[in-house]
């Protein structure tokens, strides 16, 4: 198991007790966030689908998940405890099919605060898996949504790329 470079957790104050973040004292930068989640379908649901155009019985699949995506993204806070309320910038959601039984989708997420927006990107990209799903199920109940993950981050202490998490480079005053 790969060790934690952070080994305090920032929604813990001194004894231990939850508490929200203060961003207070940090500066307002533009952040981005860009999360994916894969929904893995039996292949002759997706070939029902494709052959379709990703319409089921309860109307447009793709274009109602991205509207429920967009809406939870912009109402994250109100799902995980301590995030903050943030006025969503932009928030564009893809989905792409990426094998013949796996689509893709990838939620960007942006703002200019003081805290970034991780977690409206994957509450963004999971909530429209859930709804692919719930399209779906009707077809069969062996879609599965898998590989939730952060893919990008920008802004902040941290970028993030594919996973991988560096320090922001600061720039030099000449």
């Amino acid at each position: 198991m790969r060790k934690s470079r952070n080994t305090s957790l920032t929604h813990l104050d001194a004894s231990n007790r939850p508490r929200m973040v203060d961003v207070g004292a940090k500066a307002v930068t533009a952040r981005t966030a860009v999360a994916e989640a894969v929904v893995r379908f039996p292949k002759d649901v997706a070939d029902v689908l494709r052959d379709g155009g990703m319409r089921s019985k309860k109307g447009p699949v793709i274009d109602t998940a991205i509207v429920a995506g967009t809406m939870a993204a912009k109402r994250t806070h109100e799902l995980i405890p301590f995030c903050h309320p943030l006025a969503i910038e932009r928030c564009r959601i893809e989905a792409d099919f990426v094998s013949d039984t796996e689509l893709a989708i990838r939620c960007e997420v942006a703002i200019t605060h003081k805290t970034g927006v991780e977690m409206e990107a994957l509450t963004g990209a999971s909530v429209a898996a859930l709804t692919i799903y719930d399209m779906c199920k009707a077809l069969s109940h062996e879609i599965v949504i898998e590989r939730v993950r952060l893919l990008e981050k920008s802004g902040g202490k941290r970028e993030v790329r594919a996973g991988k998490a560096a320090p922001r480079k600061q720039s030099r005053a000449r």
